[in-house]
């Protein structure tokens, strides 16, 4: 992928084409000069959109609305930039954001380019053609470190949804081994994978029972990219890497099960995220565990009432095989509070319909022992509109997952609350982190998008997990 952005210079006769995005209040205060060309045809609302032609250029005058919050302004910029992929045009380009600082034209800027995905990605979009470029109405910001952030967050975002939106068939496990050995050895990142008879030796129980109904040989995976900052934090995150699931032997419904390929979505945000860190060299340390597998129906895969024993010594009794997701975690967690030193631990799981329910396709459900952490991520989804909303944590929810055979049930037998106890499940496998947070983003991370007709990845928490790093103090 190419960016080239230039200020405004020089003679722009041969400018042909002008983006004008504008909000309501700019437009009366100045849009007077275009007027003439669009009289009272335009008004500037969100994501209104008119088109003028005058000696041989096209200019687009985008509406932004009554004071749109950043994400906004990214969002309309996406949005026109994928609704008119086929009327605009592949050469250099103005851009104008009315009487805004650069700070804003850079975010007009990065949705212009979020807006060129379309799965499978083939960067036939004409902002991604040789001859395209961005000349900007701005004076001060370097155009450099303009392209490197947006070329970093699309990298890392169409990371995830390319990988959250394959089929079932184009990513088997060593389809995603060799993904992540080629982004390993791009960025420089410290990559161990254990197969199942490495993880067996380990005493990962609880991830091995969901992979051993599997035809796939397992790939629990550490990536870890160290930023060279001397005193930098150490930020560990574990993603749900469930490649496809089926529901095991406690078999879902066929109605939308083609979706379970989104079921990965919590790694897919890790590994877009680690991705946009290590293009952008963020100042922070990451660990990221990927317990990779998928959950099928075999004669050999784990069944309801089976006792396993996971990495910490803790015994679960499985209830149902298609709480699949909480056993690759609870090992996943174990693993990285005992074998590495971090500041802070974030999990993020397609985990639960209950999250779903409760909040549809607006947030995902967070769940924190630490209120500080839980505060600055809110913070980070409210900035990016990939927003969380706290969820309580009471040590009453305890009694939920008591077992007779066990430590613990993999779930309730109550119909309520599954994604509280899930979370208070996760807990346990914590060691005790004193600074944790959970994200349940089962309602978030597959939806309705621009660039597809049925569900397909949003990219839900990338930019969360970037801004939240960037802020990190």
């Amino acid at each position: 992928m190419n960016i080239t952005i230039k200020k405004q210079a020089g003679d722009q006769k041969n400018i042909r084409q002008h983006f004008i995005f504008v909000t309501e209040q700019q437009w009366k205060e100045h849009g007077k000069p275009y007027q003439k060309s669009t009289g009272d045809q335009f008004s500037a609302k969100k994501e209104e959109t008119f088109t003028t032609v005058s000696d041989n250029k096209v200019t687009f005058f985008i509406g932004l609305g009554n004071d749109p919050k950043d994400y906004e302004v990214q969002e309309t910029a996406a949005r026109f930039s994928w609704s008119f992929r086929n009327k605009i045009k592949s050469e250099p380009t103005q851009l104008t954001y009315l009487n805004q600082s650069n700070d804003n034209i850079k975010t007009v800027i990065t949705g212009l380019f979020l807006g060129t995905y379309e799965y499978p990605f083939n960067s036939q979009h004409p902002f991604l053609a040789e001859h395209f470029q961005l000349i900007c109405d701005a004076d001060t910001y370097l155009p450099d470190t303009v392209q490197v952030e947006v070329m970093a967050l699309c990298e890392g975002e169409f990371a995830c949804r390319e990988w959250l939106n394959k089929p079932q068939n184009h990513k088997k496990v060593h389809h995603l081994t060799q993904f992540l050995s080629e982004i390993s050895e791009k960025y420089g990142l410290k990559k161990t994978v254990f197969n199942r008879e490495e993880c067996e030796k380990l005493g990962l129980g609880a991830f091995l029972s969901v992979n051993q109904g599997s035809a796939q040989d397992c790939a629990f995976t550490i990536l870890q990219y160290n930023c060279g900052v001397a005193d930098a934090k150490t930020i560990g995150l574990v993603g749900k890497c469930v490649l496809f699931d089926t529901g095991g032997i406690s078999i879902k419904s066929s109605d939308n099960l083609h979706y379970m390929k989104s079921d990965m979505g919590g790694a897919t945000a890790v590994i877009g995220a680690l991705i946009t860190a290590a293009e952008r060299n963020l100042p922070v340390n990451i660990i990221a565990v990927l317990p990779v597998t998928d959950n099928a129906v075999s004669a050999s895969a784990y069944v309801p009432s089976d006792v396993v024993r996971t990495y910490n010594g803790k015994t679960i009794e499985v209830i149902n095989t298609d709480a699949e997701g909480r056993m690759t975690l609870a090992d996943g967690l174990s693993y990285l509070a005992e074998n590495y030193k971090t500041d802070i631990m974030i999990d993020l799981a397609t985990l639960t319909g209950s999250s779903v329910r409760m909040f549809g396709g607006t947030c995902g459900a967070l769940f924190t022992n630490d209120l500080s952490l839980g505060a600055r991520l809110q913070e980070a989804g409210d900035r990016t509109n990939q927003r969380l909303w706290n969820m309580p944590m009471w040590d009453v929810w305890l009694d939920d997952f008591q077992s007779d055979v066990a430590d613990f049930k993999n779930i309730s037998l109550k119909p309520v609350g599954d994604c509280i106890v899930a979370a208070k499940f996760l807990e346990q496998f914590t060691g005790g982190h004193p600074s944790w947070a959970h994200l349940d983003i089962a309602g978030v991370a597959f939806g309705s998008v621009p660039y597809a007709k049925e569900k397909a990845a949003t990219g839900y928490g990338v930019q969360l997990l970037i801004n939240f790093m960037e802020n990190i103090s």
